[in-house]
Formats: C-alpha cells, sequence, structure tokens
C-alpha cells in the first residue's frame, strides 16, 4: 500500500479543510509525567532564564532546555505537519523544512504560553498514538495514508463540550496554528506566500487608486 498523502490534497484543499475545523509513554520521560500528574512545573529557574541569546551564533537544538519529543514522536508529529502542509509545485512540505523541529522546541521551552500549549499538545499527541495503534496496529507515522487523513479529519471536526473529541479537537486546532506559523516563518513558506518582506524601492507612488475608492479614503494630505 502507497503510504503516501494522496495527490488530492493539495496545499489550497488542505488550508481549507484546516480552517474549518473549529497515553502515550514514548512522549515525555517518568519523571515529567509524575511532576505533571502532581501538579508541580515541569521547569524551575530560580535564578531566571539566564541571558539574552546570541543571535549571531549558530545554536544547537536542546541547548537551553531538554527537548521533549523522542523519535518516535518526532515521526508522529511530522506526519501530521505533512497533512496540514503537504507538499506541492509551489514549496516542499512542513517536515521537509522541519517545522516537527520547532514544534519540539516550542512545547520544550519554560516560557508560560509554550509551557500551557505542551499542556495541549503532548496530551493529544498521546491521543494520536493511542488513536493509531487502536484502529491500525501501529504508530501514526506507520499507519496507511487514508488512516492518517481519516483520523485528521476526526480531530478537525466541530467536537460538542464535554465530548470524547473535545481535547483532540483543541489540540489539533493549536497544532495546526503551530505548524502553519513554524511554515510560513521559512524562505520557503514566506515564497509560497509571496511575502518578500523590506524591500527597498527606487520610488513609492502611494496605494492603488482603485483600492482607495472602494474603502471610501482619500490620499489627500491635509494640513
Amino acid at each position: 500500500m502507497n503510504d503516501e498523502i494522496p495527490p488530492r490534497i493539495d496545499r489550497r484543499l488542505a488550508i481549507k479543510w484546516m480552517l474549518a475545523a473549529g497515553a502515550s509513554a514514548l512522549l515525555i520521560d517518568p519523571l515529567s509525567r509524575a511532576q505533571s500528574a502532581a501538579g508541580v512545573p515541569l521547569y524551575e529557574f530560580p535564578g531566571g532564564y539566564g541571558k539574552d541569546t546570541d543571535l549571531v551564533k549558530e545554536h544547537k537544538p536542546g541547548e537551553f532546555w531538554r527537548l521533549t519529543f523522542t523519535d518516535t514522536v518526532r515521526r508522529d508529529v511530522a506526519a501530521l505537519c505533512d497533512i496540514v502542509v503537504p507538499a506541492d509545485d509551489r514549496s516542499p512540505s512542513a517536515s521537509a523544512l522541519g517545522v516537527h523541529d520547532f514544534i519540539d522546541e516550542w512545547v520544550s521551552a519554560p516560557y508560560p504560553a509554550q509551557l500551557k500549549d505542551r499542556s495541549i499538545v503532548l496530551p493529544g499527541l498521546a491521543w494520536v498514538d493511542a488513536r493509531s495503534r487502536e484502529r491500525f496496529g501501529r504508530a501514526f507515522a506507520d499507519a496507511p495514508a487514508e488512516g492518517r487523513l481519516a483520523l485528521c479529519e476526526e480531530m478537525a471536526a466541530d467536537a460538542a463540550a464535554g465530548s470524547p473529541l473535545e481535547a483532540p479537537s483543541r489540540f489539533f486546532r493549536r497544532f495546526r496554528d503551530l505548524t502553519a506559523a513554524g511554515f510560513f516563518s521559512t524562505p520557503a513558506g514566506m515564497k509560497d506566500l509571496g511575502y518578500v518582506g523590506n524591500v527597498p524601492l527606487p520610488r513609492f507612488e502611494g496605494p492603488p487608486r482603485d483600492l482607495i475608492e472602494k474603502l471610501g479614503l482619500s490620499d489627500e494630505v491635509k494640513w
């Protein structure tokens, strides 16, 4: 069986689909699980987070904090990323650009926003792993392509409050956003969007006339 993502799922369909969307021991080590269960913070930094990083130096993954994902989980995350943003004729897939590594760094960071996402992403990945093994007898990354897609569609569907899919749906929404953020902040992702950044222009003619008229504005400067 071909485990590649079906070619009919192009980028525009994938983005349209994801925007319409409203426990594995492999995820975290026993100490972290015990701390989480006891309500103890995963990280303790009595002296603060330290000095600002050297933005010129090339830092290695895990240099500032211990990363979370095991090899098995990283493969599952990469497969999920590629369902959210698959490869097409315009750009490579999310995992080809290392978005799964970005998510690992993100949920491993000790800052409040990242710790909040960690509490959503890790249980969500545990649910995905358990569901995949229950249905297909294997990890998510090794499941048939149509099975992976069906599982994601299950999470992407609207889930009623209190339903068994409420937490998985919340996880998938957050995971989708992190994947998109990681992808579209890369050079390839920016090129996909057509974003050119701060490019010097020989002269600036101002906003297009038809846009000014459509917005009911005026380009006249009054003193």
